[in-house]
């Protein structure tokens, strides 16, 4: 009779730990859209203003100038 209360106990278990992995799942598909949402605005940001990176060469001590520029798209 003790063998067949372990089993259910055994399942009680995984399906908890099921339940606390979709929990898990769950925050982390919020987590990745909450990044999305913000590099999407910094990407709308950039794009919408021209953008100059100046790097200097560790070697020879040369300053690089970058420059970006984009189009913003009207969205309606």
């Amino acid at each position: 009779m003790a063998q067949k209360n372990k089993p259910g106990v055994k399942g009680q278990e995984l399906a908890a730990s099921i339940l606390n992995l979709q929990q898990y799942l769950d925050i982390l598909d919020q987590r990745l859209d909450n990044i999305d949402s913000v590099v999407t605005a910094v990407a709308e940001r950039v794009m919408s203003q021209p953008v100059t990176l100046n790097i200097t060469c560790p070697s020879c001590g040369k300053n690089i100038e970058i420059a970006i520029i984009g189009n913003k798209r009207l969205t309606a």
